[in-house]
């Protein structure tokens, strides 16, 4: 078996690469690249490494035949376009707690920068004017720091905070009041927020949501003389607005080390008085560096490797020490999304995922995730675990998990159910010896069967001589029979008969087995 690819298009720590060839993976640095060479070259990779420099367009993913996995080292995505990555089926991970200490250390820096005014005092003093008197600055001890994001990053900024002996408020949807506890902080809403805070740090993602969530309107709110520091994301902010704020004196000082738009080279923000900025040097420490350059050789080799998913943006988590346990139950989900997509006809709109027993106490994200992708093949050839939940909600599916921990007839049973306009349609299966995957229902009718290869499903009257039918007319169109599986609602109704044969049934046969007496149903199947 040949080992996986890897390609670190962006220059990292050395030591990811060896990372990646001790875990199994051959691995290319080729860095610098332009996005065409980048493009032809990118079809012989499974995996993609990068941090800021390489930007992942739809035409790269294209061309990327082969991409499983893009890992970025660092917790920024800005550069990667994740929804056309999951439509294609590509695993998209960051690493989002490799440079958190050195982001909250940049902050506090900041703050305390902002406080004594100190790249003015030094610039002034550097220049031979020695201007004591001209500097005049606050003390951060007792006064209010409001967070606005109080996730990972936001967290340990409020525990240097509290260190410091400020005052900690946070804005945060997300935060519960068992957390807010927890660090220390009082959970507050956003305009109380600005009203209260002396200083003002930003911790949270850019997303529709928070996009110039210090607008001008906003930064109208503040308490006068606030300052400001952003170490997330740019277009958190309005900067023309705190341009302006800043001149009226309202804004007393802030701090970015991003920007809307970066490499920042004309920002209406340069020169006014009371700005500081870095180039975006929140993760620049070679502490940081190291870091992430190490998470993500060991996530992206686990999952190429052993199927972990860590840290994923478009998938759930999965780690490798559950892979190995959970793939049996992913393989049986996939047969069962598989089998029903296959048999259930008309327009699909909702579908439920039932765990009992052992697979109710599993992490069931990933035996959804293997549900929804053996289902949604009926609509395309290239699904995967990642893009199959992206392709479901456009098709305005309605997924479903329900979990039960009470233990049934099976020790572990998986049912997946799907509303047509016939009713429902459903089909259940288990493991035996906790890795044989069984199919041990179908739409109500019991039978054991194991999905794989080439199989005809076939429900007919239960009548004696049609098991003789269907084998002397499957033998005369050379087709073996590997195994007969049988079930039946009760004696003289609907029986049900899956076949596994030796070869693809092709339409001829099922025209001719649709002509037995008895016959109602004939579908081929594949697995």
């Amino acid at each position: 078996m040949s080992k996986p690819k890897v390609l670190i298009s962006d220059k990292m720590d050395p030591n990811a690469a060896r990372i990646f060839e001790e875990r199994g993976c051959e691995v290319d640095v080729i860095t610098g690249e332009t996005p065409e060479e980048l493009k032809a070259r990118i079809g012989d990779y499974q995996g993609l490494a990068i941090r800021s420099s390489t930007t992942v367009t739809p035409e790269i993913l294209d061309a990327a035949t082969n991409l499983k996995v893009i890992g970025r080292a660092g917790i920024g995505v800005d550069n990667v376009d994740i929804p056309y990555a999951s439509g294609k089926g590509v695993v998209v991970m960051n690493t989002p707690f490799g440079n958190s200490i050195t982001t909250a250390e940049h902050a506090i820096a900041l703050i305390m920068a902002l406080a004594r005014q100190i790249p003015a005092a030094n610039e002034q003093t550097q220049a031979g004017e020695w201007p004591k008197s001209a500097f005049m600055g606050v003390e951060v001890t007792g006064k209010v720091l409001g967070l606005i994001g109080a996730g990972n990053i936001g967290s340990i900024v409020a525990s240097r905070a509290l260190g410091l002996r400020m005052k900690v408020i946070a804005y945060d949807p997300f935060l519960t009041a068992e957390r807010a506890v927890e660090l220390g902080v009082e959970k507050v809403e956003l305009d109380a927020l600005l009203e209260r805070a002396d200083f003002i740090s930003l911790h949270t993602p850019l997303t529709e949501e928070t996009r110039n969530i210090l607008s001008r309107e906003n930064l109208a709110k503040t308490k006068p003389g606030v300052r400001i520091v952003n170490c997330a994301r740019g277009g958190l902010i309005d900067e023309e607005a705190l341009k302006e704020s800043l001149e009226s004196g309202h804004v007393a000082g802030a701090a970015l080390d991003v920007f809307a738009k970066e490499p920042a080279k004309d920002s209406p923000l340069f020169g006014t008085k009371n700005f500081i900025c870095t180039p975006h040097l929140g993760a620049s420490t070679t502490e940081a560096q190291v870091n992430v350059a190490l998470q993500v050789a060991e996530q992206m080799s686990d999952y190429l490797v052993n199927g972990g998913v860590t840290n994923a943006l478009n998938m759930p988590s999965l780690s490798a020490e559950e892979a190995p346990k959970l793939a049996p139950y992913m393989g049986l989900a996939e047969k069962l999304g598989s089998l029903v997509g296959q048999l259930a006809h008309g327009n699909l709109t909702k579908i439920s995922i039932e765990r009992s027993g052992a697979a109710a106490e599993l992490n069931g994200k990933p035996i959804t995730g293997a549900v929804l992708s053996g289902f949604m093949r009926r609509y395309s050839d290239t699904v995967n675990m990642v893009n199959a939940p992206y392709l479901a909600k456009e098709r305005g599916l309605d997924v479903r998990e329900i979990r039960h921990d009470r233990e049934g007839v099976y020790h572990t049973l998986i049912r997946v159910t799907v509303d047509t306009e016939q009713g429902q349609r459903s089909v259940a299966g288990t493991l035996f010896g906790n890795e044989a995957p069984r199919l041990v229902d179908i739409f109500g009718i019991g039978i054991e069967a194991d999905l794989k290869g080439h199989m005809l499903y076939i429900v007919n009257e239960d009548a004696p001589g049609f098991i003789g039918r269907i084998g002397t007319l499957l033998g005369e169109n050379g087709i073996n029979i590997g195994n007969f599986n049988l079930g039946r609602h009760k004696e003289g109704g609907d029986a049900v008969l899956l076949l596994s044969v030796d070869q693809p049934i092709d339409a001829d046969v099922v025209k001719q087995a649709c002509g037995l007496e008895g016959v109602k149903v004939v579908t081929p199947l594949s697995f």
